[in-house]
């Protein structure tokens, strides 16, 4: 993948439910950029990310993807976006491998094998997920990160329930990404160590 996607956000008005959590909001992503939202809990981190995402809308503003005004529309951002949320969103009755194969079934064995010896899953590839621990649980959920072709990654907390070598494993994969000119946006309260991004603060 060398993409040369970016995105723009433009005055983007964000409430939750009577409260306004930011107005005015713009910021541009570039090809090989790693942007961090940063703010207070409850300042709109997580609704930011999913408002981008499409899972939720803003009152006003824009988001102009490669240029195109995606608001009202964003199946082409969404073709080109993976959204990692709080939840580590697998499946506890499918296992490591069949929640895989589940996300991307064209997948080869060569491929997932590598992928989950990666993340050091190759000795739970069939073990049911709901037996795994947290930071297993999240391992797997980020596996997609390996997997996917997507250009855009929306992830938020995606260090939460890592050890230390999971950290070094996601930011390395992080860094993978931006250098073929993929486009990051993440919430975290984790130190990065071998990333720099660009921050965005959202005021409560």
């Amino acid at each position: 993948m060398q993409s040369s996607a970016s995105l723009t956000i433009s005055d983007l008005w964000i409430e939750r439910g009577e409260r306004d959590l930011c107005k005015g909001l713009s910021f541009s992503v570039q090809p090989g950029e790693v942007v961090r939202i940063l703010g207070e809990n409850g300042a709109g981190k997580s609704s930011l990310l999913k408002i981008i995402a499409g899972v939720l809308s803003p009152l006003e503003g824009k988001i102009l993807y490669s240029g195109e005004d995606v608001t009202l529309d964003r199946t082409s951002l969404q073709q080109d976006a993976i959204y990692l949320g709080h939840s580590v969103g697998v499946k506890g009755l499918l296992t490591v491998a069949e929640n895989l194969r589940w996300y991307c079934p064209d997948i080869s064995i060569s491929i997932l094998y590598s992928v989950l010896t990666q993340l050091d899953l190759i000795d739970l590839v069939d073990v049911l997920v709901k037996k795994l621990s947290a930071g297993q649980a999240r391992r797997v959920a980020l596996a997609r990160l390996w997997l996917t072709k997507k250009t855009l990654w929306l992830l938020d907390e995606p260090f939460a329930s890592l050890d230390v070598g999971g950290v070094a494993l996601l930011e390395e994969r992080i860094q993978q990404h931006v250098l073929l000119g993929g486009l990051v946006i993440l919430t975290t309260h984790q130190d990065l160590m071998s990333i720099t991004p660009h921050d965005v603060v959202l005021l409560s």
